[in-house]
């Protein structure tokens, strides 16, 4: 019986132990700040990027994720990812306070400068905000702003005034005449940027304008989201509503959803146009109450899949909406519907700390979260950390103490 005993509390002690080192967030509501922050710094530095275990050869330079051989997968500075690992490293900077984030920071923001010319598709506002853009709002170097400047300048470049969009893609055009993907709401943030920065009223309107086409074309009754329109520069005119990385062209891909959800709430921080925080309030309520959210509030990779059983999960899209939904806390007129973004945001965090998807110590070559999925459909980067879906859980973690801080 004694020897029972013991075994019983023995295993209770390597339980409560395991619980500890895995769980970053005590219970949904509660966190250890500190404890966060320490986590996420630890887990960045055993990046092969960061130890100095990695020779970097080419122009490969940016993490992108782990590929099926657990070795860490780069990209060029031309992939629409390579922002979000210099974001990363500013956001960790702006936690940590710790200029060694900064350094490396600069150091890996600086390799994308030639991309303020790039005018081969919509992405340099994915690229550029989350890197010169931080790195700007952190330092206030005036190199950063004319890189900025220079990158809405490019971005312009691809506004058709007919169809009222920035085109998104310029490949597959024997599938495609103009594509917009949803997505491409994330960008309009460097065009509002350039706005206020110049007082040129030019990124104001295209900003505006695009979003306005979007929220006429982009949705369904129920305020879920079509990945992909594709339009006639003709007349202006919808020729195709779809996906490209959905489960079809009639579902709800989560990412999407998380992309109009975040992209609204943006667009009406900075434009102040009630439209805009309209619609970013109905993507909340699709989300929340239409599409619902699983136990763990963390979405399969589409909303609209009957069996979501052996699905797989997407913590990227649970980190975009949970850094949108504190923001919309903030801007919403409705007292109640803020509580509600709150917790929904807080529930996603809650679980993005714990054991289920932030990553081990050491593990998945220093990105922080797993199970995020790239394009299923394609069977591309499923089931893998995502550097993205770091990004957005650092920016709400941020938001998330600045909520705090303004409450105390």
């Amino acid at each position: 019986m004694k020897s029972m005993r013991f075994l019983s509390v023995f295993i209770i002690a390597l339980v409560l132990v395991y619980s500890c080192r895995t769980k970053v967030i005590q219970e949904k509501g509660s966190t250890d700040i500190n404890g966060m922050i320490n986590t996420i710094a630890t887990q960045l530095k055993s990046s092969p990027l960061l130890d100095g275990t990695y020779p970097i050869s080419g122009n490969k330079t940016f993490p992108r994720t782990v590929g099926k051989s657990g070795k860490l997968k780069l990209v060029t500075k031309r992939d629409w990812t390579s922002g979000f690992y210099p974001g990363v490293l500013w956001l960790t900077y702006d936690l940590t306070e710790d200029t060694y984030w900064k350094d490396n920071a600069s150091k890996f923001t600086e390799l994308l400068r030639s991309e303020q010319f790039n005018d081969a598709d919509h992405d340099i506002g994915f690229k550029m905000m989350s890197s010169f853009g931080l790195g700007y709002k952190y330092t206030k170097n005036e190199d950063y702003k004319q890189v900025l400047v220079q990158s809405a300048q490019t971005l312009i470049t691809r506004f058709d005034d007919k169809v009222g969009c920035i085109r998104s893609w310029d490949h597959h055009k024997d599938k495609w005449g103009y594509p917009v993907i949803i997505d491409n709401l994330m960008n309009l943030e460097l065009l509002f940027w350039a706005w206020k920065e110049t007082g040129d009223r030019v990124y104001y309107n295209i900003a505006t304008t695009h979003a306005k086409t979007t929220m006429k074309n982009h949705f369904r009754s129920d305020y879920s989201t079509y990945h992909v329109v594709d339009y006639d520069t003709i007349t202006g005119g919808v020729k195709f509503q779809g996906t490209h990385q959905g489960y079809a062209d009639d579902s709800c891909w989560a990412r999407g959803e998380a992309w109009a959800l975040y992209g609204y709430t943006m667009a009406y921080r900075e434009s102040k146009d009630a439209e805009f925080l309209r619609q970013a309030e109905k993507v909340a309520n699709y989300i929340i109450n239409i599409a619902k959210l699983p136990s763990d509030s963390v979405p399969t990779w589409d909303f609209s899949l009957k069996d979501k059983t052996n699905e797989s999960k997407d913590a990227s899209a649970a980190a975009i909406m949970a850094s949108a939904f504190y923001e919309l806390s903030t801007l919403t007129g409705n007292p109640e519907n803020g509580k509600t973004y709150i917790k929904v945001a807080n529930d996603m965090m809650s679980s993005l700390s714990s054991g289920d998807y932030f990553n081990k110590e050491g593990e998945n070559k220093g990105f922080l979260l797993k199970h995020s999925t790239g394009s299923k459909p394609s069977n591309s980067e499923v089931d893998v950390p995502l550097v993205y879906a770091d990004y957005y859980y650092l920016e709400a973690l941020e938001r998330r103490i600045r909520i705090k801080n303004q409450l105390n």
